[in-house]
């Protein structure tokens, strides 16, 4: 039965005006406290005549700067220092006003009249209304937090991984929650000197001691919590490992700019997703160049409403271009793309610059339409099929927009004189091994024949990015969200993988460097194997892989291979100012020939031969060698 009034009474809260009343009671307890004290307690020789007529003004006083400062209108059980600051504020400004007005009856009708308070009195009493209206409020406080914690669902040991401010915040928070009873054991910290100190009475532990195997198991910890503003994300990676070896469930504190109203609640804290354990350090990059290049100039998008695009769009909006064109066929993503920019603060100021066009990068005469109306200056070439066993199956479709789309829109680049036109390639064009690649191949060389214009041509080449439509981590986590089994197509796969923001800040940074006809490949860091990835993330949720979350091979796809390579054997690297970019050396095929396989290609689509299709990309890109596809058949042809 008690348990149920906590329930029902802790989700209601005390009318303000009821508060307003504590306070006033408060003010004139404290005040018949401090006539006692300064009286020795001798309540006999006290005029109560005099000190009801001194109670009535100090109460009307407290009263009138209670109601101007709004002091009493905080809920008790979550004051913090704003609130206290409150009070101070109206405490001190009323006596402050006493005291005046105690000058004032002093100067006019002389220190002995009736309704002047001794300035002791108002000094005890100033310290301790002070006193007992803050405290009183902790009390409340720390009573409430308590007897809620009693009736919490479930004690919960955790470890907070960082004894800054940071943590002693995390520490609070989570004491705060009333669904669940945390028990924060320690604190653990790199900085030797707080080591085997105490913060409010928890322990500060050196990582080693604290995330051993005995430490955990000794004290039951089920959470292990990281509470380090900016920390470095190889250091939060090997955390999060440690953890994960140790079978905790591993939580961050998210950055301060995302907590709600300046504080932190439990329910702010999040899982480790795998994205954290994929960062890398934060790319630096020549603000100043990229803002060179599109500072008051148009630029356009295709596929912008996709992954990348819709990125390169944000990031490109904070260079105050003169007008920004986003082109995409996809009505749903687009119109998105569109609200969530009309509804973000940060760019509401250049909305009028910003056009959301609906089209298809095939259609030649709508593009050119397009082009003949905004005339852009910089062209960030986004749109193309990406998916490899889809487009194995559909050639046609992706050499019409993968190798055809780019060329109408390269083809209109150079009849409009665009500065600079940026592809976004992928690894998956180097040694292809499918439609996909082979496709990103040809139009790769295409817009390299194209480099002797005036429009100077830029590729950029690099893996696998995080979280974007229908990449693997979306997929393991709806399969591990519905109970699994988890889905691998070889236990040996790997990959490279990338960050959205940071494939995009590295596209820009490469755009605004390239010269013409440059083909710049990004430092994508250690190839990732799909299996361990798998695990990790299945570990993230806190199930056990295997036993919790089984994880099934199923073959390789239809053009897929197990490893991905940013440069063929006929390629190689030099270095550019950017440390996470190279420029690569391929060879140029030149643009007699590459027209002339263009143009035959351009017949045997209209003929609609799968077969006679995929050979002639075979011809154009000799190094294309599918694997796992009916396309197999033409490799043996060639070789007999």
């Amino acid at each position: 039965m008690f348990k149920e009034l906590i329930a029902t009474y802790s989700k209601q809260f005390l009318s303000r005006w009821v508060i307003l009343l504590f306070d006033v009671i408060i003010v004139a307890s404290t005040f018949g406290l401090a006539y006692l004290v300064w009286y020795s307690f001798n309540y006999f020789i006290i005029n109560p005549h005099v000190a009801l007529l001194q109670l009535g003004i100090v109460v009307s006083a407290y009263l009138l700067f209670f109601l101007l400062t709004g002091s009493y209108s905080g809920i008790i059980r979550h004051t913090g220092l704003l609130d206290a600051y409150r009070i101070l504020k109206a405490v001190s400004f009323s006596f402050v006003f006493l005291v005046v007005i105690n000058i004032t009856i002093a100067l006019i009708f002389g220190r002995q009249y009736i309704y002047r308070i001794s300035f002791s009195i108002l000094i005890i009493h100033f310290l301790l209304s002070m006193f007992f209206l803050i405290g009183s409020r902790v009390v409340i406080k720390l009573l409430f937090i308590q007897i809620t914690r009693q009736f919490a669902k479930e004690k919960i040991a955790v470890i907070i991984y960082g004894a800054g401010s940071a943590g002693m915040l995390t520490k609070n928070a989570l004491l705060k929650d009333r669904h669940y009873r945390y028990d924060v054991i320690t604190y653990i910290d790199d900085n030797p000197s707080k080591v085997r100190k105490r913060i409010e009475d928890i322990p500060v532990v050196a990582h080693n001691r604290a995330l051993s195997p005995s430490y955990i198991a000794r004290y039951g910890v089920k959470q292990l919590i990281i509470a380090i503003q900016n920390i470095s994300p190889e250091k939060k990676k090997k955390i999060v490992e440690t953890g994960l070896d140790l079978h905790l469930e591993v939580k961050v504190v998210p950055a301060i700019d995302r907590w709600i109203n300046g504080e932190l609640s439990s329910q702010q804290l999040r899982r480790v997703k795998i994205e954290d354990l994929l960062e890398r350090d934060v790319i630096e990059l020549d603000s100043k160049n990229i803002n060179r290049e599109l500072k008051n100039k148009i630029v356009m998008v295709t596929g912008g409403a996709g992954s990348i695009g819709s990125e390169i769009v944000r990031q490109a909006l904070n260079y105050s271009p003169k007008r920004l064109i986003i082109i995409d066929q996809a009505e749903s993503p687009i119109y998105d793309l569109q609200f969530e920019i009309i509804n973000t603060k940060a760019f509401q100021d250049c909305l009028h610059r910003i056009e959301f066009v609906v089209a298809n990068v095939k259609d030649k005469f709508r593009m050119d339409y397009i082009f003949d109306i905004y005339r852009p200056d910089i062209i960030y070439h986004a749109a193309a099929y990406k998916h490899v066993p889809l487009m194995e199956q559909n050639p046609y479709e992706a050499l019409l927009v993968n190798v055809f789309g780019t060329k109408v829109i390269a083809d209109l680049s150079v009849k409009y004189a665009v500065e600079k036109f940026v592809m976004v390639s992928t690894d998956k064009a180097v040694n292809p091994t499918n439609i996909m690649g082979a496709s990103k191949r040809i139009a790769e060389i295409y817009i390299q024949s194209l480099h002797n214009n005036e429009t100077r041509f830029i590729t950029t080449r690099f893996g696998n990015v995080l979280g974007s439509n229908g990449s693997v981590v979306p997929l393991f986590r709806k399969q591990i969200e519905a109970g699994g089994p988890v889905t691998i197509t070889h236990k040996d796969i790997t990959r490279f993988f990338m960050t959205i923001p940071e494939a995009c800040n590295l596209v820009m940074e490469a755009g605004a460097m390239g010269d013409g006809a440059d083909i710049f490949i990004f430092d994508m860091g250690q190839p990732v194997k799909i299996y361990d990835l798998a695990t990790k993330m299945i570990q993230l949720f806190g199930f056990e892989p295997g036993d919790d979350i089984k994880i099934e091979e199923t073959g390789l796809r239809p053009g897929e291979k197990l490893y991905e390579e940013l440069l063929n054997d006929s390629e190689n690297t030099l270095p550019t100012h950017h440390p996470k970019i190279k420029r690569a050396k391929v060879v140029d095929i030149g643009n007699e020939e590459t027209n002339r396989f263009i143009n035959e290609l351009s017949e045997l689509i209209l003929d609609r031969d799968e077969l006679k299709l995929v050979s002639k990309m075979k011809q154009i890109v000799p190094e294309f060698v599918s694997n796992n596809s009916v396309f197999e058949q033409l490799d043996k042809k060639k070789k007999a």
